[in-house]
């Protein structure tokens, strides 16, 4: 659990946009959108969501923690798959209702359940009136199977 507290989201505009105070603005949900890069190259790697436990963990370890919709729970990212995301800078934007992470990310540089770089690995597109997916021709760089493998 984290020590660090944020204080509420403020209705005065000028000081959500010019002033110095991080007063995240987290929805109905209790969550802000985070967009994730790479720290090196710019490339998209994934975005995910944080609670206020979640920001305050990734403010204080500099490692990125989320909040996972489909378990519930907090995620710190990495700590199965040993692909830890080390933040380098983070941002937030003029409303502050979401935030960018630049991160460099450890291990296999794979940010992706699936084992790529990018969560991001297909293009969408259309044929036939339908929309369509294209791989990119990105590949797993470690066996997720093993990563993961279900503990009984």
């Amino acid at each position: 659990m984290s020590a660090l507290k944020f204080s509420e989201a403020t209705n005065d505009k000028r000081a959500l946009e010019e002033g110095e105070a991080f007063t995240p603005r987290f929805d109905a949900n209790g969550l802000v959108t985070a967009v994730v890069t790479d720290a090196s190259d710019g490339m998209l790697l994934m975005v995910a969501h944080m609670n206020a436990e979640a920001l305050a963990l990734s403010i204080e370890t500099g490692i990125a923690h989320y909040w996972s919709r489909s378990r519930g729970s907090l995620w710190k990212k990495g700590e199965t798959s040993g692909n830890f995301q080390n933040i380098v800078e983070m941002r937030t934007d003029c409303d502050q209702d979401a935030v960018w992470l630049r991160v460099k990310v450890t291990g296999h540089d794979a940010t992706c359940h699936t084992g790529r770089r990018s969560c991001f690995y297909r293009t969408v597109g259309q044929k036939d009136g339908f929309a369509t997916l294209s791989a990119d021709g990105s590949v797993p760089l470690f066996d997720t199977d093993e990563t993961y493998r279900k503990k009984s």
